[in-house]
């Protein structure tokens, strides 16, 4: 895989000797439903860096919450990290196995001053309490308990005496905190329900901020990854493990999650589809879950590929599904003999060749030869990796498709009067037909003995080939034809938020195939290309001599030519990911994964107007919100000439902020965006600080430009101002300078990190870090 700014940190980390050179990661999956294909980019993350620096990864089953819980998710957990191809050894663990200490530490909060009991419900806490970004909160009637007070009430919660909701353990922290999340933030809850591994025994349980800092703590993890959704928890994070005086500390560093075309990855909404029987469960071949992929075909191996190809960042981003179906085609290309079955078969009776004699054909399993040949794979078993015998007869079996009475132009199928190849059979010169009905329901050819297995007749033009089985010889197969779940590339965009009334219902249609013997020992679990048609897996229904097909992704990407036909714009071409194409860096990939993106009309109406990337202008088009914003920016004074830094913090940083508040809307305009931006561009702040800047401006009470001033927050961007500074650090790590000097260039970060927090995130870090070069490479 590809260096990214995790491996960065953590390469910088071991050379540092920070954690005595130790990595220790971590995943931590809630077992209140099964994985699906998001969670495989963390999975990926998390054992991957882990085992890429020789360290170890935990598998933490997240299970605090009783009400959600079951050991049948932990099971299918474990089996699909397992099937992804990760091993947590010894370090399986439990976050209810370390109630006890939960409750032990909430004691130890309590005795130290940091916690109190709380009678008031969340509710009130946060209509009257809790305050907003510009107002500091008030602080609760029951803040000023005393310790011993505090504990009776801890205690009594723990016996069970209080009803749920009635009471909550409170961190002590600052009321007045610029972060929401530091304002006095809820650590255990009283819930009387049975938990899968606890029984009764407990009826508070510890809150997901509270806990999993202190899970990470107790398990000796070193950097704890996670998605770009818990950085603003962040800080309490650290609080939590600080506050509670254990004595690992870990860091938590985000990454932004993986968001795919033409599916849903919410727990929840996955749940409804299982619930509301749009789908036979959980291991569906058509759900995104691991356990569907997994039953459709999909590998370990294409998953993992996938993974490293969309590489890892911060910025939000939509990924086609494209490239995932690109890389499963490519590894399935050398895992599968190739075989042949009639989807839709058509009677062909070979005139010419004698009545009741069957000829066996030599066929192999795998392309031989020229451009297409293919070398089966180590993992393919002994009985495919060459070639069977292959019964040709008077009566044969072709597919329908490929005969056209009146052919189009360019048509090099079958017809009346032309010739086509039989794959490793004969040349045959369709002759006539004959109908039912006005329908075709035979068709009758000649064939040229000379031109058995392949060989070419004398003076033969180019023809084209099709597959075929013998009528006598074939046996009935179950073909399951799977395709995308949902016929939008965003479900529930332009079908007002209903993401249901997206579902493809020709997601699943099932035929009756006529198919080669050979097939007849297939068995569940197998793998097979079906020449012409796709990749096919053996599904579980299998039984002896009757296998039931599951088609993984066809031969070719079919879906654009059907958004092609969908957009009343002129069709794009569009070619699906090669199976060359390297691992591209994330700052690069507007050029090469997204290129092959298939964009809404909307969308690429952005592209085209504003030479937005793909992914700004997708995510622009399915949210209305940021799309009236980014049209209200335009119009301002500078709004044209910022419209990339526009789009990029809308996209990036808005709509996190949106989605973490639950909001529909904002309470500013674009002028304030821009303003924003400005700052950023005129140098005035750094990106960090315009975070901080745009989290003060969901008050609606104050501009940018005017939250700067008020928080002194203005860049320093001298380098008179600065080369002081930086002085003063290099004098004070003078170990850190002769590491680099000594050629460890990975402690240059650590001590571009050194210089900012002495600026206190107000140095500009481009010219930080050029004093920084000037003064150690000069």
């Amino acid at each position: 895989m590809a260096e990214d700014f995790i491996r960065e940190m953590i390469r910088a980390d071991v050379a540092a000797g920070k954690h005595g050179g130790k990595v220790v990661t971590r995943f931590p999956p809630e077992p209140n439903g099964h994985l699906h294909i998001g969670h495989s980019k963390a999975i990926c993350i998390d054992f991957g860096v882990a085992r890429e620096f020789g360290g170890r990864c935990h598998l933490r089953m997240d299970d605090t919450n009783p009400t959600t819980e079951d050991v049948a998710y932990v099971e299918a957990i474990k089996r699909d990290v397992k099937w992804l191809g990760f091993d947590w050894g010894e370090h399986l663990y439990y976050a209810s196995d370390y109630f006890e200490r939960y409750y032990e530490l909430g004691e130890l909060l309590i005795r130290r001053g940091r916690a109190y009991v709380c009678d008031l419900s969340d509710e009130e806490f946060s209509a009257s309490y809790r305050g907003t970004i510009t107002e500091p909160g008030k602080e609760s009637p029951y803040r000023g308990r005393t310790a011993s007070e505090n504990l009776d009430l801890f205690r009594r919660m723990r016996k069970g005496e209080f009803k749920d909701g009635e009471r909550v353990l409170r961190a002590k922290i600052d009321m007045a905190s610029p972060n929401m999340k530091m304002r006095d933030p809820p650590l255990v809850r009283i819930k009387h329900a049975h938990h899968y591994r606890t029984g009764d025994a407990w009826c508070i349980y510890p809150l997901y901020d509270y806990a999993h800092c202190l899970e990470d703590s107790f398990e000796g993890v070193t950097h704890s990854l996670c998605t770009m959704e818990f950085e603003s928890a962040r800080e309490l994070y650290d609080w939590v493990i600080q506050a509670t005086e254990v004595p690992h500390v870990p860091k938590q560093t985000e990454f932004a999650r993986l968001n795919l075309t033409y599916t849903v990855m919410s727990k929840r909404r996955l749940l409804q589809l299982v619930e509301q029987k749009h789908v036979s469960g959980w291991d569906d071949p058509r759900m995104p879950t691991l356990a569907g992929l997994r039953r459709r075909g999909y590998t370990p191996e294409s998953i993992r590929d996938f993974v490293a190809k969309i590489g890892v960042a911060k910025n939000l981003s939509t990924v086609d599904v494209a490239l995932l179906e690109s890389c499963v085609r490519d590894d399935l290309d050398r895992r599968s003999p190739r075989v042949m079955a009639v989807l839709r078969p058509l009677e062909l009776v070979v005139e010419s060749f004698p009545e009741g004699e069957v000829e066996q054909l030599d066929a192999s399993y795998w392309p031989q030869g020229g451009k297409g040949s293919t070398e089966p794979a180590e993992t393919v078993p002994a009985e495919v990796r060459g070639s069977r015998k292959l019964p040709f007869s008077r009566r044969l079996y072709v597919d329908r498709e490929d005969f056209a009475e009146v052919p189009p132009e360019g048509w090099k199928r079958m017809a009346p009067g032309r010739q086509v190849r039989l794959r490793h059979g004969y040349i045959v010169t369709c002759t006539r037909v004959e109908k039912e009905n006005d329908e075709v329901v035979r068709v009758f050819c000649t064939h040229d003995p000379k031109t058995r297995g392949g060989a070419s007749a004398e003076g033969a033009r180019s023809l084209g080939t099709i597959h075929w089985v013998s009528a006598a010889e074939s046996i009935d197969v179950e073909v399951r034809l799977y395709d995308r779940l949902f016929k939008s590339e965003s479900p529930g965009e332009g079908t007002e938020g209903d993401w249901l009334a997206d579902l493809n219902p020709a997601s699943l249609s099932i035929v009756k195939a006529k198919a080669e013997p050979s097939l007849a020992a297939a068995k569940a679990g197998d793998r097979f290309q079906l020449e012409r048609v796709g990749f096919f897996f053996a599904d579980p229904d299998s039984a002896a001599g009757a296998p039931v097909l599951n088609r993984t992704v066809p031969l070719k990407d079919g879906w654009a030519k059907v958004v092609a036909k969908a957009s009343p714009a002129k069709p794009e071409k569009r070619e699906s990911p090669k199976t060359t194409t390297p691992a591209v860096p994330v700052a690069l990939r507007s050029a090469a994964v997204n290129a092959v993106v298939d964009l809404s009309p909307e969308a690429k109406a952005l592209v085209a107007k504003h030479g937005l990337g793909a992914d700004a202008a997708r995510v622009l088009s399915q949210e209305a919100p940021l799309r009236a914003l980014f049209e209200s920016a335009l119009a301002t004074e500078h709004g044209e000439s910022l419209k990339g830094d526009v789009a990029s913090l809308l996209v990036n940083e808005l709509l996190g902020e949106m989605r973490s508040r639950k909001l529909d809307a904002v309470p500013f305009g674009g002028a304030a965006i821009v303003e924003l931006v400005s700052l950023v561009d005129d140098k005035t702040i750094s990106n960090k600080q315009a975070k901080e800047v745009l989290a003060e401006m969901f008050t609606g009470e104050a501009g940018p430009r005017a939250i700067v001033e008020a928080k002194g927050m203005k860049q320093i961007a001298s380098a008179d101002a600065l080369g002081p500074i930086v002085d003063e650090v290099l004098a004070a790590n003078a170990d850190a300078v002769a590491r680099y000097k000594a050629g460890n260039a990975n402690v240059f970060g650590a001590i571009v990190g050194m210089v900012m927090k002495q600026t206190k995130g107000q140095g500009n870090p481009k010219l930080v870090a050029s004093l920084l070069k000037q003064r150690l490479d000069g």
